[in-house]
């Protein structure tokens, strides 16, 4: 297993993962909800941005590496479960948005991993509508944890769930058009067979 620093930031998120859930169900820390919301929100934040810089550093320092690879999406996807599973648990978010996303991104693994057996991997490589899906979703969140008013004019219960539903109907639609893509190749190694 290599080890560098954008590998060492990619931990680092696994790390923060446990904070973003812990804050809202630690007693001993004394918080109130709200200081939970914005506890949780900044986790969340450091968490997302170390996310975008350990991308930027693997490429700059040409550091990147195949477990990188694996472990990023991976990182990503546990910090995104954990802090729907707190908004579901918070009445937040209704479930059927938290499984609509939680139940893509298992299904695109999964996908991902197959056509990798088939050698056909670049077949399901990341799209710039997953990307969009991606960035939707990663400010509707910590705007659902923090769940207030910002700067006294941005009601973020309002503008985090407008978005986790863009999120949700973009994470069917990328699902649709990578299911698409792989269809194809599904069929021709089945045919061979």
């Amino acid at each position: 297993m290599p080890f560098n620093i954008p590998i060492l930031l990619t931990w680092l998120r696994v790390a923060l993962i446990p904070l973003v859930v812990g804050v809202f169900y630690l007693p001993e820390i004394g918080l109130n909800r709200y200081e939970q919301g914005i506890a949780s929100t900044a986790v969340f934040i450091v968490a997302a941005a170390t996310d975008w810089f350990d991308g930027f550093l693997a490429r700059r320092w040409d550091q990147t590496s195949a477990f990188g690879a694996f472990l990023d999406p991976v990182a990503d996807k546990l910090m995104v479960t954990g802090a729907l599973l707190v908004l579901v648990h918070l009445d937040r978010v209704h479930p059927i948005f938290a499984f609509i996303i939680i139940g893509r991104e298992i299904a695109i693994s999964a996908l991902r991993e197959w056509m990798a057996q088939i050698g056909a991997s670049k077949s399901v490589a990341v799209s710039s509508l997953g990307k969009i899906k991606t960035t939707a979703q990663m400010i509707a969140i910590p705007m659902l944890l923090f769940y207030g008013d910002l700067f006294g004019f941005i009601d973020t219960r309002v503008w985090g769930m407008v978005l986790l539903v863009i999120a949700a109907v973009l994470t069917v639609w990328s699902m649709l058009y990578y299911l698409r893509k792989a269809m194809p190749l599904i069929k021709k190694v089945q045919e061979n067979k």
